[in-house]
């Protein structure tokens, strides 16, 4: 891959064994520009946190390089440091400390000069300055992780890795990180996600990678992905219980329920028609009455389970 001005992150023919001979990164190649949200999606176990562990300098590669910034992260070990931000998945945090000291700390951790107005700043932008004085421990869950994304963030990265950023937390908390996730964008600063949350990535991320077993399987602009792989399933509570599917609805590829209450159509809401209109004429003449319907979207799972099967 070339090492484009605009990419921030170059990553290329990256392998990592473990001792025992487990393969836990295959081969990665990939760019990411400046700016950018990128969004990895991957079952637990796919390679998600060793990729992010590895760019952070915290997991020594096996084979092949990483830059950041064009600064690479094996000799320049130092600079690309001082330019990563990192929200890891575990709250771990000084509980003994008060969140202005602890965010403080974390900047002079990087070799940075003391600087109030901004981790000021910081604090404010995820609604902490009023708990600047309190003590970690006291702090509620979803307060705790505005703490860690606030040590990230205290010496003023380019880049910024959000491990599971939201795992655990209340719809709000995931709406607010997600305006926060926008504003640093906005600032220039690029960003990569690792989530389960498929509306995750819908909401705010640029492009979207899958990967499985230590290899990525497809990165992909976010729009043509869900493009793609955005089925939906119409879901009918039927009036009477039906034994079988009637021959005449057989183009439908309908699923019939185990009780025999429920009929599931699946569909693509990417083409001009759903069939809906002609699948709700076809259960008229076929005498098929319910009661009520709904409908779902794909879940991140079955894309998952889609996308490994191809992969495996």
């Amino acid at each position: 891959m070339s090492s484009d001005e605009k990419s921030i992150l170059c990553i290329n023919g990256l392998n990592k064994f473990y001792s025992g001979g487990f393969h836990a990164l295959k081969d990665i190649n990939l760019e990411i520009e400046k700016g950018e949200i990128v969004a990895l999606l991957g079952p637990n176990g796919a390679g998600k946190t060793t990729l992010i562990s590895v760019v952070c300098g915290i997991v020594n590669p096996s084979s092949g390089t990483v830059r950041v910034d064009g600064y690479d992260i094996i000799k320049d070990f130092r600079k690309t440091r001082s330019i990563i931000g990192l929200v890891p998945q575990e709250l771990t945090t000084d509980s003994f400390e008060t969140v202005f000291n602890t965010v403080s700390f974390s900047r002079g951790l990087f070799g940075k000069p003391p600087n109030a107005a901004h981790i000021e700043k910081v604090l404010r932008s995820l609604s902490l300055w009023d708990k600047k004085d309190d003590m970690i421990m006291t702090l509620s869950g979803g307060m705790k992780r505005r703490v860690l994304i606030a040590k990230a963030l205290s010496h003023e990265p380019i880049v910024l890795f959000l491990d599971e950023p939201t795992a655990g937390v209340d719809v709000n908390l995931r709406k607010d990180m997600w305006g926060i996730v926008r504003e640093l964008k906005a600032e220039g600063v690029t960003i990569i996600l690792t989530t389960h949350y498929i509306e995750e990535a819908e909401e705010i991320a640029d492009r979207v990678g899958v990967i499985n077993n230590g290899e990525i399987i497809l990165m992909e602009d976010k729009d043509k992905l869900m493009a793609k792989l955005g089925k939906k399933q119409l879901i009918l509570d039927l009036c009477d219980q039906l034994s079988v599917v009637p021959e005449s609805m057989a183009d439908y590829e309908l699923e019939l329920s185990e009780n025999g209450l429920q009929l599931v159509y699946t569909f693509t809401t990417q083409g001009d028609r759903t069939g809906i209109t002609a699948l709700m004429d076809d259960l008229k003449l076929a005498g098929i009455a319910f009661r009520d319907l709904n409908t779902t979207q794909s879940s991140l799972e079955e894309i998952f389970v889609n996308l490994v099967e191809e992969s495996s």
